[in-house]
C-alpha cells in the first residue's frame, strides 16, 4: 500500500513538472505574449520568418533590416497632451514669474490659466513657441539633465504612473523580437531629439545615436575657456510628415523595411517604407479602446482630436495599401506591463487588419 502511494504521489509530482517545463517552453516559444492571437500577430511573425529565411525569396540581409517607430501614440499615450507638451507647460509656469509679459501673450496665457481648449486651438506654431521658450537658452547638457530630472517624477495624469512606465507592452516585446532577429530599431518622431534621447535607452533599448526627432539649432560657445553646446529658440528641423523620409535618409541613409506609426504624421514615412524594392512591414496603431486607455481618430467615427489624429484619409489608404492597422483593443491582450487580469484583453480576432502583406 506505503509503495502505491509513493507510485500515485511521483506519478503526480511528474505530471505537475511536466505541464510546469510545458508552459515554461509555451512562454518562451512566444515572442508576443501579449499580442491576441489573430490575423496581425501572424502577419508580424510571418514577415520576420520569411525576410530573416536566407532560403525564402523576400529574404533581407542584415544589414538592411531596418525597423523604424514613430513614438508618442506608437510606443506610448499621446494623449491627453504629447508628453513633451506636458513638459513645456511645467516648464513655462515655473519660469513665469520671470516672464510678466506672458499673462497677456497666446499661447502663454492660456499655459498660465490651464485654459487647455485655447491652447489645443492654437495649434502647432502655438506649441512650437511654448517650446521654444521653455527648451533654449541652456546648454545641451543642462537641458538633458533638467530632462533627466523630470522624468523621475513626472506623472502621467490618468494612469498615476510615470511617463517612463507607459511604454506598450506589446511594443516593447515587438522592438526586441524585431532585435533578436537582425533588426536595427530606430525611432523616428515629430517630438524633440534631446527631448527623448535621455529616456530611449532604459525604457525602449534603442540607443540615443539611433533616436531621430525635431530639433532646435545648437550654438558652439566657449565659456570661461570651455566648449559648450547653446540650444537657440530657432527651429532647426521638423522631424514630422514629409520629414520624416528626409530625416530617415539623412540620418540612417538606408530605406526601412519596417515603419510603425499611428496618425496622420506618419504617413509619409509609411510611403516611404511601402516604395522600397524589399518585403516590408507597414502598420499603424489605432486607438480604439478607451476602457483601457483611449479611443480617437476620426478613423471609424472615433473622436476627432488635437494630439496624433488619424484621419479617414488614412485610414482609406491603409485599406488601400494592405497597411495593417493595429486595433489596440482587438490586438492587444494588454496594453501595459502593470496591467491587471481584469484588464487584459480578449481573444478576439476580428481585427482590422488588412493583409497579411505576404
Amino acid at each position: 500500500m506505503r509503495a502505491y502511494r509513493h507510485s500515485v504521489l511521483l506519478s503526480l509530482l511528474m505530471a505537475s513538472a511536466t505541464l510546469i517545463l510545458s508552459n515554461t517552453l509555451l512562454a518562451a516559444a512566444d515572442p508576443l505574449p501579449s499580442w491576441n492571437e489573430g490575423p496581425t500577430k501572424q502577419a508580424i511573425t510571418a514577415f520576420v520568418n520569411r525576410t530573416t529565411n536566407q532560403s525564402s525569396p523576400d529574404f533581407i540581409p542584415q544589414e538592411h533590416r531596418i525597423a523604424t517607430f514613430d513614438n508618442d501614440g506608437t510606443l506610448w499615450p499621446s494623449h491627453p497632451m504629447y508628453t513633451q507638451l506636458a513638459f513645456a507647460i511645467e516648464r513655462i509656469k515655473a519660469m513665469a514669474p520671470q516672464h510678466p509679459e506672458w499673462k497677456t501673450k497666446q499661447p502663454f496665457k492660456a499655459v498660465l490659466e490651464n485654459d487647455m481648449d485655447t491652447l489645443a486651438s492654437s495649434g502647432e506654431e502655438g506649441v512650437a513657441q511654448l517650446v521654444m521658450a521653455s527648451h533654449a537658452g541652456t546648454s545641451t547638457a543642462e537641458f538633458e539633465a533638467i530632462v533627466t530630472e523630470w522624468f523621475k517624477t513626472a506623472q502621467h495624469p490618468r494612469f498615476k504612473k510615470r511617463y517612463t512606465q507607459l511604454a506598450y507592452q506589446p511594443m516593447i516585446e515587438l522592438l526586441k523580437y524585431l532585435r533578436h532577429n537582425g533588426f536595427k530599431t530606430y525611432i523616428v518622431s515629430g517630438g524633440g531629439i534631446e527631448f527623448m534621447r535621455p529616456m530611449t535607452q532604459a525604457v525602449y533599448g534603442i540607443p540615443p545615436e539611433q533616436v531621430i526627432g525635431s530639433s532646435i539649432e545648437i550654438k558652439y560657445e566657449l565659456q570661461q575657456g570651455k566648449p559648450v553646446l547653446m540650444r537657440q529658440a530657432k527651429i532647426d528641423f521638423i522631424s514630422d510628415k514629409a520629414g520624416k523620409p528626409v530625416a530617415i535618409n539623412r540620418f540612417i541613409g538606408k530605406r526601412p523595411v519596417v515603419a510603425i506609426g499611428n496618425s496622420d504624421g506618419d504617413r509619409q514615412m509609411l510611403e516611404w517604407t511601402d516604395a522600397g524594392s524589399k518585403s516590408s512591414l507597414k502598420m499603424l496603431v489605432l486607438h480604439d479602446d478607451a476602457k483601457r486607455e483611449y479611443a480617437y481618430g476620426p478613423a471609424e467615427g472615433l473622436p476627432d482630436t488635437k494630439f496624433g489624429a488619424f484621419s479617414e484619409s488614412l485610414y482609406k489608404t491603409a485599406k488601400k495599401r494592405n497597411w495593417i492597422v493595429i486595433s489596440m483593443k482587438r490586438d492587444w491582450k494588454r496594453i501595459f506591463s502593470f496591467d491587471s487580469a481584469e484588464q487584459l484583453g480578449t481573444q478576439n480576432t476580428g481585427a482590422r487588419t488588412f493583409s497579411t502583406n505576404e
